[in-house]
């Protein structure tokens, strides 16, 4: 039984989350990532953006958001702009253009800023996960599950497998950095 291996899941989703997270964070190129946690109010119901027209990226600054139905392009450009992600949509009757403007090197130091933050945010995720399967193994000790020196192999190997993670975060959040910084 490998308690670590069992939760290898948890690191995983926290790897994922982080990289969702840092999707949306502007880079001064056109990203239609940053457009996926938009939903429209439509037809009655909310609906992912994503679900309801193409998204395209036909230069490197600018965004088209093609409703498939002309008529909601009003539902859309209002979810856009209630989205609250610093970007100003443009209605050009039949889509929506967003355009990016260029960044200055106070914007993207701001951008690396926060960044930083969910970079500590994915670290404390990875931190709770240890800590949970810490327990765990303590638990199966004291359950007789494994001995002492079992114990201290499996704790080790955690820990092995924490900066391994740990890792991940730095080189993902170090390649959007330079993404972010780059003019």
């Amino acid at each position: 039984m490998n308690i670590i291996e069992s939760n290898q899941g948890e690191f995983n989703k926290a790897i994922e989350h982080f990289k969702t997270d840092i999707a949306t964070l502007k880079t001064g190129r056109a990203n239609p990532a940053i457009l996926d946690g938009v939903v429209v109010e439509a037809y009655g119901a909310k609906t992912p953006l994503n679900q309801l027209a193409s998204i395209s990226v036909p230069e490197a600054r600018s965004i088209i958001v093609q409703p498939w139905d002309k008529n909601i392009v009003k539902e859309v450009e209002k979810a856009i702009t209630q989205a609250d992600l610093g970007i100003n949509p443009t209605n050009e009757g039949d889509k929506i253009r967003i355009v990016f403007p260029q960044m200055t090197e106070e914007s993207r130091k701001e951008i690396v800023k926060i960044l930083k933050e969910k970079m500590e945010k994915a670290r404390i995720a990875i931190r709770t996960v240890r800590e949970k399967i810490k327990e765990e193994i303590l638990e199966a000790e004291k359950n007789k599950e494994f001995g002492e020196d079992e114990r201290f192999k499996e704790v080790e190997e955690l820990d092995k497998k924490t900066g391994e993670y740990n890792d991940k975060i730095k080189e993902i959040g170090e390649k959007k950095e330079a993404e972010i910084m780059t003019v």
